[in-house]
């Protein structure tokens, strides 16, 4: 299963169809009714998507991030990037509110920056905020303007909706968050078991076209959005291993595979595996196993 999750998934997802009837190749922008779609609401998997979303939503329900899970009761107003992974749960069966989607060029064409430096936006920024009950009557009435300009035949209504989105980010730019964590039983094991899982799906090898991209424990702490040190003092305090001794004990199981099942070449099989140059692996596999890889080819 891929980490990243396309517009299209999202879609199948929700609708059971990649291309709701709105989709639209103008960055993608699409908004909906949040109690249209929750019932036929399958659980999201905990992933980066390739799109922006902003919801507004009225009642408890709670995000997931890599190293934390945000609970919210009452008017809330969210932000989601495709820079940091989460899953969203939704805890009411009758929930109520709007959210809108879209991919960076539907944004970009009015907006001087770049939409990933909004602070609502940024990892670690400020993404969830609490509305009193006027600020959720300011907010879901342009929610409520977006959901009938997106349903209309106006030659200049995309125009009208991207407004529409900056008057929204500008509503968030004024507020404060207010982040209330829940306390995860035990948060080092579901840090370490999303790290497992996204250490596996980079495995079986397929081809020897095709190498792995996360080799050192730096690029899955920035794959989840985590500080490093952060990432291996969960992983060590839940297996009593080095985030670099699973990377690496994982490693070496593919490459005996690999050296033992296929007829690829050494430097295919070391090309990979992430290694810049076959001594590069024939050292690595010696110091983790004992024998140089050759010794073991088909045995």
């Amino acid at each position: 299963m891929s980490f990243t999750k396309s517009l299209e998934a999202f879609y199948n997802n929700k609708f059971n169809t990649s291309s709701p009837s709105s989709h639209n190749g103008d960055g993608d922008f699409n908004v909906f009714d949040l109690s249209e779609t929750i019932n036929n609401r399958l659980p999201s998997p905990y992933a980066r998507y390739d799109f922006f979303k902003i919801m507004i939503i009225h009642g408890e329900h709670r995000c997931h991030y890599a190293d934390k899970s945000i609970t919210f009761n009452g008017n809330t107003l969210l932000f989601f990037n495709p820079i940091v992974p989460y899953r969203f749960e939704i805890l009411e069966k009758n929930a109520t509110g709007f959210f809108c989607v879209f991919k960076e060029p539907f944004f970009s064409e009015n907006y001087r920056g770049r939409i990933q430096d909004l602070p609502m936006f940024t990892p670690g920024g400020k993404h969830v905020y609490d509305l009193n009950n006027i600020q959720d009557k300011e907010v879901t009435l342009l929610f409520e303007k977006m959901l009938h300009e997106n349903n209309s035949d106006y030659q200049f209504k995309y125009d009208l909706l991207r407004n529409y989105v900056s008057e929204l980010i500008h509503f968030a730019g004024k507020l404060e968050p207010n982040e209330k964590l829940y306390n995860h039983p035990d948060a080092n094991a579901r840090i370490t078991s999303i790290f497992i899982n996204l250490l596996e799906s980079q495995f079986p090898i397929q081809s020897p076209e095709n190498n792995i991209k996360l080799r050192s424990a730096g690029d899955y702490a920035s794959r989840l959005g985590l500080h490093v040190n952060h990432l291996n003092r969960a992983i060590k305090l839940t297996t009593g291993k080095t985030t670099t001794t699973h990377i690496a004990n994982r490693i070496v199981i593919e490459a005996s595979a690999l050296l033992k099942h296929t007829k690829w070449d050494i430097a295919e099989i070391s090309y990979c595996l992430g290694f810049a140059q076959p001594s590069h692996f024939t050292y690595f596999f010696k110091k983790h196993t004992g024998n140089t890889p050759s010794s073991i080819r088909f045995v």
